[in-house]
């Protein structure tokens, strides 16, 4: 966010913002990440909002991906 903010913003535009997207098992969080105010780490970035449904999508798809990890580090550990 900070190399979009200096290099690819326009003088028109607003300072970028992120989202973070997090689900545990029993909701689902959306924040906002103002660029001043953290040093969280982007994964990537989009240049619009995509529609909700995809984000929905995209969270999800996270969500089943981190769980399916934890189970196979279960798994190795002998958990």
């Amino acid at each position: 966010m900070r190399w979009l903010d200096k290099y690819e913003r326009q003088k028109e535009e607003d300072v970028p913002i992120g989202l973070i997207l997090c689900a545990g098992k029993k909701h689902e969080t959306v924040e906002l990440l103002e660029l001043e105010k953290s040093s969280i780490r982007v994964a990537e970035y989009l240049t619009e909002l995509p529609p909700r449904k995809v984000l929905e999508e995209k969270l999800h798809k996270a969500v089943k991906h981190a769980r399916h990890r934890f189970e196979n580090l279960k798994t190795q550990k002998g958990l």
